[in-house]
Order: structure tokens, then sequence, then C-alpha cells
């Protein structure tokens, strides 16, 4: 049975999506957060992200200024985050 898991990005954006990325090969459903900040702006992050998209991985954001993720209010993603297997973060 496929688990629900919950990766959180703040301060390790790069690895927190990378890691994201490399848990899909357990076929369990993978969603990304990022937190509190805007997603930095590299060559690293842009792959990452195009990759997650050619996967159709979900990427959500509680700060306004992340194009292409949704975005949710902190209370919104906690209320979330009750209903995930597991939960990283980085």
């Amino acid at each position: 049975m496929a688990k629900k898991i919950a990766v959180l990005a703040r301060d390790r954006q790069e690895e927190a999506l990378r890691m994201s990325i490399g848990l899909t090969l357990l076929d369990d459903v993978i969603d990304v957060y990022v937190l509190d900040r805007a997603l930095v702006d590299n060559d690293k992050n842009a792959l990452n992200v195009e990759t997650m998209n050619d996967m159709e991985m979900k990427a959500f954001t509680n700060f306004k200024g992340n194009e292409g993720m949704e975005f949710l209010s902190t209370a919104e993603i906690a209320e979330r985050l009750k209903d995930y297997d597991h939960i990283i973060f980085y």
C-alpha cells in the first residue's frame, strides 16, 4: 500500500527537492511544501522543479512569491499534514 509522504523545504531547498524526487522510486505519494520563503532561483532548483512537474508531483507553498506552486496558508498546511504517513523536514 502506497504511503503519503510530505517533504517540507525551508533551509536546504536543493536537497529537499532532490530527495523528494528520489523518494518517488518507492511508488509512494510525495508532496513538497516550500515554507516561509521564496524558492532559491538557481539551476539545480530549476531542474528539480522541472522534474517534479514531469513526474506530476504536487508542490505547495505558504509564500506568495513562489510561482507554479499552489498557495496555502500555514494553517491549511498544518491541517493537511495530519493526513501524511511520514513528514520529512529540511
